[in-house]
């Protein structure tokens, strides 16, 4: 329908780049706009990647760009947007924008940023809280243990160990943090048993996340623990049509007073006003996932304050990420005005490597990338 004379089209990107796909001459791609507006803009965030470059090859005499999330992971993906913002006349080559303070300044200049107290003031505060738990009992026996073979067998490795081996131990005893693997018990579930039963008879309803999606350490093994609550359960395997169902009957059906997601699949796109708690069960190395997951709850609609729990583990690696990570909040709040990043994208090797009090081996690449 692009022949077809219009003042504004409205187009998917999948069909968009099908479109441009099919047809190097298509009329996107012939003629020169106005003004070019990308929601989601995230979505280019890759230079590289085929949507990226096609946005960027259109002529526009304006661009605008809304994301709520423009940076995930790198600074390499807030100079992708700002490129595409850069308008392009039919004889300027695609812009390329060096990282460094420049890029800063440039982003300071062309952001318009409007938080949620700026545009909703109505909106109920969302307050967080951490709630740091000791491991007893064959969990801790179970943690300390899995650590020490861990870090044993990255000690065997030598100048061959990488960071995938790093990063799979940090899996498995976060795992572990969940859920023993000898008894079952959980301290984070043991916790969470007893707030939810305070909430539940005080007529609350609560979101529940975790990274994991499996009945062993995750969102189903959650599920199968509190199934006197007759929790719902949303998960990425599930179809379409089981996920809207699932949604469906958690806001028509008042009874249903708890919602268990995966963090992946149901920490965006969905409106769930009717909770006004959230737990994170486990932390996911972005905090920009984890806000995003949030607001799910804390969006306009909602009624009540909005509590976060998340949970951490004591004297284990969910602790000692988690201070590094907070660090690491503080120095980018200053630099880029609190826009969330991926800060597990800016741990070095040496960093990661320092949790198990290893050195990374030479030439072990120095900066993580991460979505």
């Amino acid at each position: 329908q692009w022949t077809t004379p219009a003042h504004v089209y409205l187009v998917g990107y999948e069909t968009f780049r099908e479109d441009c796909t099919a047809n190097p001459q298509s009329p996107p791609r012939r003629r020169v706009w106005d003004v070019v507006v990308l929601d989601e803009a995230q979505r280019i965030k890759n230079r590289d990647s085929e949507l990226s470059r096609k946005c960027k090859l259109l002529e526009r005499r304006r661009a605008w760009a809304l994301s709520g999330t423009p940076l995930e992971n790198n600074l390499d993906e807030l100079a992708s947007i700002l490129e595409f913002v850069t308008p392009r006349g039919g004889s300027d080559p695609p812009r390329s924008i060096p990282l460094g303070p420049a890029l800063l300044d440039q982003h300071r200049s062309l952001q318009l940023r409007r938080r949620k107290a700026d545009v909703l003031p109505q909106l109920p505060p969302k307050l967080g809280s951490r709630v740091i738990l000791p491991l007893v009992g064959k969990q801790r026996e179970s943690y300390e243990r899995a650590e020490r073979d861990g870090v044993i067998q990255l000690r065997e490795r030598g100048t061959a160990v990488r960071i995938e081996n790093v990063l799979e131990l940090i899996t498995r005893l976060k795992q572990v943090c969940n859920f023993c693997p000898a008894s079952g018990r959980s301290a984070k579930l043991d916790d969470l048993d007893q707030r939810l039963a305070t909430l539940e008879a005080e007529g609350h309803r609560a979101l529940v996340f975790s990274q994991f999606t499996d009945g062993e350490y995750g969102a189903r093994a959650i599920a199968a623990q509190l199934a006197s609550y007759r929790p719902l359960l949303y998960t990425g395997d599930l179809s379409a049509r089981q996920r809207d169902e699932i949604i469906r009957e958690f806001k028509e059906d008042s009874s249903r007073t708890v919602l268990i997601l995966s963090l992946r699949a149901g920490g965006q796109g969905l409106n769930l006003q009717e909770a006004s708690y959230v737990f994170h069960f486990d932390r996911w190395w972005n905090p920009a996932v984890e806000r995003q997951a949030e607001d799910r709850s804390h969006r306009l609609g909602q009624t009540f304050p909005v509590q976060v729990y998340t949970y951490t583990c004591e004297r284990t690696i969910e602790e000692r990420i988690d201070q590094i990570l907070r660090s690491k909040q503080r120095l980018f709040d200053e630099v880029i005005d609190d826009v969330t990043i991926d800060l597990g994208a800016a741990l070095t090797a040496e960093e990661l490597f320092g949790l198990f009090g290893l050195a990374p081996p030479p030439r072990t690449e120095s900066r993580l990338h991460r979505g």
